[in-house]
Formats: structure tokens, sequence, C-alpha cells
């Protein structure tokens, strides 16, 4: 047979049991759609989650107080030891690194802050102006903390654009002066909608320099201290002077974490990416289902065409023909089942994109052609048994209706 009568005979077949056609196609498009929806929901995560981080810059280093073990535990917690507070001094010291551009301490504390009338709750991290340059920072209006010695307090502060709005309104706030706790800040500058980023929404925060910030939480520890390296090649080198002046100053004690943005970045690709294969396969399942539908019509289906196959017997058709004939049905089925299933799941991305504008979903080419690839396949797969069951049967009994 040529192959345009094939799938005009297959068409017509799926035409003639319109019920059984929109079932099989039910079945193979929630298969369908269920693989590309998850698989893109697994990638957009995982985008999204590595667009975050990246937003610190790709050379930045952490180190916190504590060691950690290969098991995640930090050794002193566990013996009921106390670990070694970070100091301001510890962080000024890493600019002995020529590896290190960048050095911010960071304390971070929470405070009522009020202002003509106006009161709430505000995160008041301590740091320097290194700070502006490390986290990636940008102002709208002023400027940043001042440049001036670390360990001297000083009585300003720079203000979230959220906390902006509700203590001051409209009003321009540089030079007002704001209270937290029992201490007056004077306002020097204004941050540009930042939002959250790594555990820190900065549009809620009011920034004071870090010397202030020990005498408000009265603290000298520091909750950690962020560093950028001069260059990506030079994370490593930074990496390790970190640890060897930090070791000198806590008397040999190799008693801090250094966490590496660009290992965190691998790390959580290669999650994302494992939950993303997880959930696809996950969702393949139902395309197993639909192929098992498919496997079980099709077998009624030849019963119910015994006398139409026995006549394309009778008239010359080959058993190859036959089975020809039945696949291309049960692979047309599935391509048709795909193209609808593809089309819902546009339908509920774009939807999805409505309601989370911020979400990157966006739905790779690879999730599109591998769920119609597994979803055609599966339909010949599970199409292969009834199809070698109408080739086999004998025309003479196929015209009696006896299959």
């Amino acid at each position: 047979m040529k192959l345009e009568d094939t799938v005009a005979f297959s068409v017509g077949a799926m035409r003639g049991f319109g019920l059984r056609t929109a079932l099989l196609l039910l079945a193979m498009s929630i298969g369908v759609c269920s693989v590309v929806l998850l698989t893109s929901l697994g990638d957009a995560a995982r985008r999204f989650i590595v667009a975050e981080f990246t937003t610190l810059g790709s050379n930045l280093l952490v180190i916190l107080p504590g060691k950690s073990e290969t098991a995640g535990a930090q050794p002193q917690l566990a013996s009921g030891a106390i670990p070694r507070g970070l100091t301001l001094e510890d962080a000024m010291a890493l600019y002995r690194s020529s590896a290190v551009v960048h050095v911010a301490p960071l304390i971070l504390g929470s405070a009522p802050a009020s202002a003509g009338g106006r009161a709430r709750a505000v995160e008041a991290p301590g740091s320097t102006p290194e700070l502006l340059n490390v986290r990636q920072l940008a102002l709208v209006q002023g400027s940043f903390l001042p440049d001036s010695e670390p360990t001297r307090a000083s009585s300003v502060c720079v203000l979230g654009s959220r906390v902006k709005q509700e203590l001051f309104g409209k009003r321009n706030p540089l030079g007002s002066w704001i209270r937290l706790n029992d201490r007056r800040f004077r306002v020097v500058g204004v941050m540009a909608d930042k939002g959250q980023s790594i555990g820190i929404d900065f549009n809620e925060v009011v920034i004071i320099p870090v010397a202030s910030a020990q005498a408000l939480f009265n603290t000298y520890s520091l909750l950690r201290i962020l560093v950028e390296a001069k260059s990506r090649q030079g994370v490593k080198l930074a990496e390790r002077d970190i640890l060897d002046i930090i070791q000198r100053r806590h008397n040999g004690e190799e008693d801090v974490t250094v966490v590496a943005q660009d290992a965190v970045l691998k790390t959580f690709d290669r999650i994302f990416g494992a939950v993303t294969l997880t959930v696809g396969g996950i969702a393949a399942i139902s395309l197993v289902v639909a192929g098992i539908l498919i496997m079980n019509v099709m077998l009624v289906s030849v019963y119910q065409r015994t006398s139409e196959i026995g006549l394309l017997k009778a008239i010359g058709a080959r058993p190859g023909d036959i089975l020809t004939l039945f696949l291309w049905e049960s692979a047309l089925l599935s391509l048709a089942g795909a193209m609808l299933g593809i089309t819902a799941a546009l339908l509920l991305a774009w939807f999805v994109m409505q309601m989370l504008p911020a979400f990157p979903l966006q739905m790779p080419l690879w999730a599109f052609l591998s769920a119609i690839a597994v979803a055609v396949a599966t339909g010949l797969l599970f199409g292969i048994a009834p199809a070698r069951r109408a080739a086999r049967l004998d025309p003479v009994v196929a015209l009696n209706r006896r299959g």
C-alpha cells in the first residue's frame, strides 16, 4: 500500500470510532501535558534559584563561623562547644590577600523603626560601604554608607524602598532622622527596589554602619563575612588565603567555613536538574498508562474490524500491510494526543506566567521534543500486540467474523 493510502485508511478508521478516538486522545494529551509542564516547572525553578544566587556576583565567598564537616554538622555544636565568632578585625585582615577586592562584614538584627509618627519593625543589617559592591545594590536617592573607619560608629543609615515608603510616604527622607530602638540615625540614601536576595529582603531593611550595629545589638560577633574575589579564576586562591589568615588569627584553629558562590550554584544546578528529570519521569508514567489504554482499545478494535481485515487480505493485503496499518493508527493517535497535550501545557503555562510574572517559566525545546518522542514511541510499543494479532488473522475466518 502507498503511504498516502495507509494514512488515509488510518484516519478513516479513527473517524469511524469517534468515542474511542476521543478517549485515546484525552489519555495521551493528559500524559504529554503532564510531562511538558512538570519538566518546565522544574527547569524554571532551577533557573530561578541560579538567578537569585547570581545577583550576589559570580566571585562571591561567604565566611561563616564554625567548621562544617562533610556530614554537614558543626563539630563545635555537636560537642556542646560554641564556635568562635568572627570579628570586625578578622574581616579587615582579609585585605592582606592579593586575591580579595571587597570585604563586607555583616551583622543582622531586628529593631523597631519610627519617624514622623510612623513606626514599623525592620531588619537592620550592619555593614560597610563595601556591601554596595558585594551585593550589587543600587541607590535611587542620596549615597550609601560613608567611607570611614569600620570600627567607628556613625549615626547614618540607608533605607530600603518599602521602608522609605511606609515611614516617609512621598516626602524626601534625605537628611531626616529615624529611631532604631533607642538610637537615632540620619537618612543618607534610599536603595532601589531589590527584593528578596538569599534570605534578606532589601526592600525591608535599614542598613547602618557595622560598628553602630555592634552597639545597637550589643554584640561584637559578625553573622558572616562576604568577600568578593578579584576574578573568577582567583576564587580558589582567595579561599585558601582566607582560611590561612583566619587560622593564623584564631591561634592555629581552622574554625570557619568558606562557601564559594560558584560551588553553591553548581550544587543547586545539579539538584534541580535531578528534580526536573525525576518529576518528568513520574509524569511519563501517565504516558505508559495511555499506552496501555491504546493497546486495550486497539485489541478491541481488531475484534470489531475483523471482517474489514479479512476483506483487505482477500484482495491481496499482506500481513505486513495490516501490521503497518494498525501501527500507523497508533502513531497518529499518539501524535495527535501529543499535539493536544502541548497546546494544553502552553495554555497552563501562560496562566502561570500571568499569576507569577517573576517566575521564569519558559518551556525548553527539549521538553516538547522528548514528550512527542516518548508519546509516539509509547503508542507504537503498545500498538505492536494488537497489530500483530490483526496481521495473523486468517482471511476466511476473518470474513466470517470469527476472529
